[in-house]
């Protein structure tokens, strides 16, 4: 569940030096904010940061921006970053949906879309984070050989997802119904919250790896 009402959160988001309080400003420029030219991936609804605090510790050479629209959960990732900082993570603050007002054609390298938020119904299916309106943005801001990692435990989510890939011409690099058997995969695995919870309680964990689908093919 989504921590909700956490008093002072925003004050203290809005405070915070590793939150970029004006993002639209550094579209296309995000070099800029990290002082470097390095690869950029971006967590999409990166909940209290553990993945991509994680990633950023193994993978200095990356900077990495997690987005989160809730503040009391942004929160908890800054308290984490105040603890143990990490010089290329920083965080924003906004819905997914605003992703490019927010970064320039071709500046991410990688998208990671971690147990999002299902929206069950089907009227609401265009707010799922896999959706072919979602891809749409991912692909304007994603360079042409970018990828997007999304692992669940929702398994109508997840076929709701494989079937948005063709129409919204992208192709799946790799496909799991059952991450954690998969040893392959699993070598590089960085686990998030919700999924030590999940695997634990025997639900399977799936995930693809996505790319675009290019003129050749």
């Amino acid at each position: 569940m989504r921590l909700k009402n956490v008093p002072g959160s925003r004050e203290a988001i809005a405070q915070s030096r590793f939150v970029i309080h004006d993002p639209q400003e550094h579209k296309g420029k995000w070099e800029e904010v990290f002082g470097r030219s390095a690869p950029l991936h971006i967590e999409i609804g990166m909940g209290k940061g553990r993945f991509l605090m994680e990633l950023a510790a193994l993978h200095p050479e990356i900077d990495y921006i997690g987005i989160e629209k809730y503040s009391s959960v942004l929160l908890r990732a800054i308290q984490k970053m105040e603890e143990n900082e990490l010089p290329n993570v920083r965080f924003i603050r906004m819905d997914a949906e605003e992703l490019t007002e927010v970064f320039g054609t071709g500046e991410a390298d990688r998208i990671y879309l971690n147990f999002s938020d299902p929206w069950p119904k089907d009227r609401h299916a265009k707010r799922r984070l896999p959706s072919r309106q979602f891809l749409d943005r991912y692909a304007r801001i994603l360079k042409p050989e970018g990828t997007i990692e999304f692992k669940t435990d929702n398994r109508a989510l997840f076929d709701f997802a494989l079937g948005e890939l063709e129409p919204a011409g992208w192709h799946a690099e790799e496909v799991t119904f059952d991450l954690h058997v998969d040893e392959r995969l699993m070598q590089e695995n960085v686990m998030t919250e919700y999924e030590e919870r999940f695997s634990s309680a025997g639900n399977p964990i799936c995930k693809y790896i996505i790319r675009r689908i290019g003129p050749e093919a």
